[in-house]
């Protein structure tokens, strides 16, 4: 199907200008439960909107209005690149979850249902979300410096059948040494670890439990079991392939905190979602987004 433009005829000039839409529809055509049903349905239910494919390469911020809505219709990668684009614009957004794992909107209390999905956006309420921040790079789900942010990474290049970037990573994994770490700013503390792992979400990458995180508080949380062994991980993966929620070891090992700073010994690679953004050290922040996200009354 075509997209639909509207356009209108200047006074003085007579040339044609391209008017900038109120609300925009963006639907990712890879998505993983998107079906030739499913997208028709919502081609007729969001009628009213500007719908365009999902297209990294596109700057779609050129075709709406500063405060426009925008609804993103899509899986993980999508909805993940749309929140990082806008995470400092005002713009009221609606999440359709149409990916395999879906951690985001399911840590926003967003249903698997699409057809309540659909209800939200038109009767919900945007709200303020936090977002977390390593060294500038917004992440949804979570920082991860170390064995876990690897082992992420390598699930996300086996997810694309990515196969150089799978042998990368996989050497990567198997190359992940135990570092010593320093944490000054709300937690103070040092240790030695294989991975530190920092969340916004309950689960990440291929729906691995991690903290009881959600986007809609204030903070993050640091669980210092997270990711400390291949062996934790795999426990961790083993959860979430049987949907079980893996439990803590420990009382109050889980902790809350607005920004940290992190420095290693040696220094190790960082991660904020399956991103690589640079190795330690690490200044990892909590922010309340100008982004508001349309959620149930």
């Amino acid at each position: 199907m075509g997209v639909s433009t509207r356009r209108a005829r200047g006074a003085a000039s007579g040339k044609m200008v391209q008017r900038k839409a109120s609300r925009l529809l963006i639907i990712s055509t890879g998505a993983g439960s998107l079906t030739p049903e499913i997208e028709y349905r919502l081609r007729t239910l969001f009628a009213d909107y500007l719908i365009i494919p999902f297209d990294p390469t596109d700057d779609f911020e050129k075709l709406i209005t500063p405060r426009a809505r925008v609804v993103i219709a899509g899986g993980d990668g999508s909805v993940e690149f749309v929140v990082r684009k806008l995470a400092d614009s005002k713009h009221p957004l609606g999440i359709l979850s149409l990916g395999t794992f879906n951690n985001f909107a399911l840590a926003l209390g967003l249903p698997p249902d699409i057809d309540k999905q659909i209800v939200i956006i038109k009767k919900g309420r945007p709200r303020p979300i936090t977002l977390g921040r390593v060294n500038g790079t917004v992440f949804l789900e979570a920082c991860a410096i170390g064995l876990f942010g690897e082992t992420i990474a390598l699930g996300e290049a086996v997810k694309d059948l990515k196969y150089g970037d799978f042998a990368a990573e996989i050497g990567n994994v198997l190359a992940a040494k135990r570092f010593r770490y320093e944490l000054a700013g709300d937690l103070v503390g040092s240790g030695s670890a294989m991975s530190l792992v920092f969340t916004n979400t309950s689960s990440i990458g291929s729906r691995l439990p991690v903290s009881d995180s959600k986007p809609t508080n204030t903070y993050l949380e640091f669980s210092i079991h997270a990711g400390r062994t291949r062996t934790d991980i795999a426990v961790r993966a083993l959860a979430s392939a049987l949907l079980m929620k893996h439990r803590e070891e420990g009382e109050g090992q889980v902790f809350r905190f607005r920004r940290l700073r992190v420095r290693t010994k040696p220094r190790v690679r960082v991660y904020a979602d399956n991103i690589f953004v640079g190795r330690t050290p690490a200044e990892v922040m909590a922010q309340v987004s100008a982004l508001r996200v349309i959620l149930p009354r």
